[in-house]
């Protein structure tokens, strides 16, 4: 079994925060470790989020229940009709997820009455307590470089595979490979995309990073493969094209990196559509058949290394 991040900062945190409420005679001192669980977040623009969210429903819960406690009475009426403006509230001002750690503030300020400057400071403090000490927990996130590195190593590797067993069957029509590369890309860039959203919110000045891109650039890439999957099957034969796609699709397989390759092999597929173009027309409908979807492959193969260049400048 694995212990997260998340699971050893709620560990140290609650109990660090009743401690503090304790040493300040806090009364409900409890309370503080459970609004330090509930904003201990895996990212900290969550965390940041969620302790603006709490803080904000627990400021208007104090607010609330002065005005209905005091004008209604200290009854399960008055909670009854405040909850009934008090969640519309949170709804229209966006801080929904405080709901429940104000609804504890509530039922203290039920308990305690009448309300008085005493106890309201007694929560607000409460409330900087518990939210103080998650936020103080969460600035340390370990670091996602090494997860992310592999990813793209793994990620790569696959694609390389994919790009050898089309150039196989191009060649000799092997049926062998089984394709279990595809299912597992699409799972690790699923994973990697995920992690990589956490890496930039892991950053509150930072918008984007380089792996979100890379992952975005290769999930396009991806896409373009199960496409060319079919076409290849089309143009398998005994010709002169099929092998020298063949060619690039082998020399291709072994560049794939973060590097910026993708010009060169613009290039020298512009060289090849132009050889093909040359040819003698097609002289039966299967031929011509197989020359359309030679130049649908093409197009195909020219939008995979359109992405990557894309990638490269937006990464300058």
């Amino acid at each position: 079994m694995k212990i997260g991040y998340r699971t050893i900062k709620t560990a140290i945190g609650t109990p660090f925060a009743i401690w503090i409420a304790t040493l300040l005679n806090l009364e409900n001192f409890a309370s503080a470790g459970i609004l330090t669980i509930l904003c201990i977040q895996i990212t900290r623009k969550r965390s940041m989020l969620s302790a603006w969210h709490r803080f904000a429903a627990c400021m208007i819960a104090i607010v609330f229940s002065f005005i209905f406690f005091e004008l209604i009475g200290y009854n399960p009426l008055a909670i009854g009709l405040m909850l009934f403006v008090f969640i519309p509230t949170t709804v229209w001002l966006k801080i929904t997820p405080g709901i429940v750690t104000s609804s504890v503030i509530i039922l203290h300020l039920f308990v305690a009455e009448p309300i008085g400057w005493g106890i309201i400071i007694n929560e607000f403090l409460l409330i900087i307590v518990g939210i103080g000490t998650a936020l103080l927990l969460n600035l340390y996130m370990p670091s996602l470089e090494g997860k992310l590195e592999d990813y793209q190593l793994k990620v790569e590797d696959n694609f390389s595979t994919i790009l050898k067993e089309i150039a196989r069957y191009l060649r000799d029509g092997n049926e062998v490979w089984i394709g279990k590369e595809l299912t597992e890309t699409a799972s690790l860039l699923e994973e990697a995309k995920s992690l990589s959203f956490r890496d930039v919110e892991n950053h509150l000045l930072r918008t984007h990073n380089k792996y979100y891109h890379y992952f975005h650039m290769r999930t396009k890439q991806f896409e373009i493969l199960e496409r060319i999957l079919p076409l290849v099957t089309r143009i398998w034969g005994d010709n002169k094209h099929a092998h020298v796609i063949a060619d690039f699709f082998e020399d291709l397989s072994g560049a794939i990196h973060p590097g910026n390759t993708a010009v060169i092999y613009l290039q020298k597929l512009k060289e090849m559509r132009d050889e093909f173009r040359n040819d003698d027309l097609p002289a039966t409908r299967e031929e011509f058949e197989k020359r359309a979807s030679l130049f649908h492959l093409l197009n195909e193969i020219e939008q995979y290394l359109i992405f990557k260049r894309s990638f490269k400048k937006s990464d300058v």
